[in-house]
């Protein structure tokens, strides 16, 4: 199984602006938060058979990732290496970086939304963010399947990797919403979608 985590809060996700390649740390409800969400992968995989599986941990560079990376693992009583992949970071919003929604302008707006190779200034398409994440997941289908890869990542690869799962394009991250600190599940052989965002582990946190 491939299971995605969407990162704890940080502190620019507080804020309410847009994080790309920032690095802030996460605040106290982000530590929380993985906290919470070790337990309920502890959970989950009791509850599936499949704590005695292979497991593979992968994280994104940025600091937000690392750290959910090492505090659930901890809260899930689980000892694994865990590996950098830089094709799991997120996407780079560019100059857009840093602004809240409303700063960014409905006209760019609407022009990402037309089009997923619109590139914000100075920053990636939503085309290139989708073949990084497919290829990061073609890779690890063979250990998925015989086994667990947790990634831990960010909102936009996870919307990728959903996408790579069930067929779907690049816009497909326009037409889903995901929650800080999700999971989401998906198995590879064969390819399927079994849960995207579950989120009822950190509510009122």
């Amino acid at each position: 199984m491939l299971i995605l985590v969407r990162h704890g809060q940080s502190e620019m996700n507080a804020d309410g602006v847009l994080v790309g390649r920032s690095d802030p740390a996460l605040t106290e409800r982000g530590l929380r938060q993985a906290e919470a969400t070790g337990r309920q992968l502890a959970r989950l995989r009791d509850s599936l058979g499949s704590a005695d599986r292979p497991l593979v941990v992968v994280t994104s560079p940025l600091q937000r990732a690392r750290r959910t990376a090492a505090v659930l693992l901890e809260a899930a009583g689980l000892a694994a290496e865990v590996r950098v992949d830089e094709r799991l970071v997120e996407i780079d919003y560019g100059e857009l970086e840093g602004l809240t929604p409303g700063e960014v302008g409905e006209a760019r707006w609407e022009a990402w939304r037309r089009d997923p190779a619109w590139r914000p200034p100075g920053g990636e398409t939503l085309c290139e963010l989708h073949a990084r994440v497919a290829g990061w997941c073609e890779e690890v289908s063979a250990p998925a399947a015989s086994g667990d890869v947790l990634a831990v990542s960010h909102v936009s690869p996870i919307k990728a990797a959903v996408a790579w799962a069930i067929g779907a394009g690049p816009e497909l991250a326009w037409r889903t919403t995901l929650g800080i600190a999700a999971i989401t599940r998906i198995s590879t052989e064969p390819r399927a979608l079994h849960s995207f965002g579950e989120g009822g582990h950190v509510l009122g946190l």
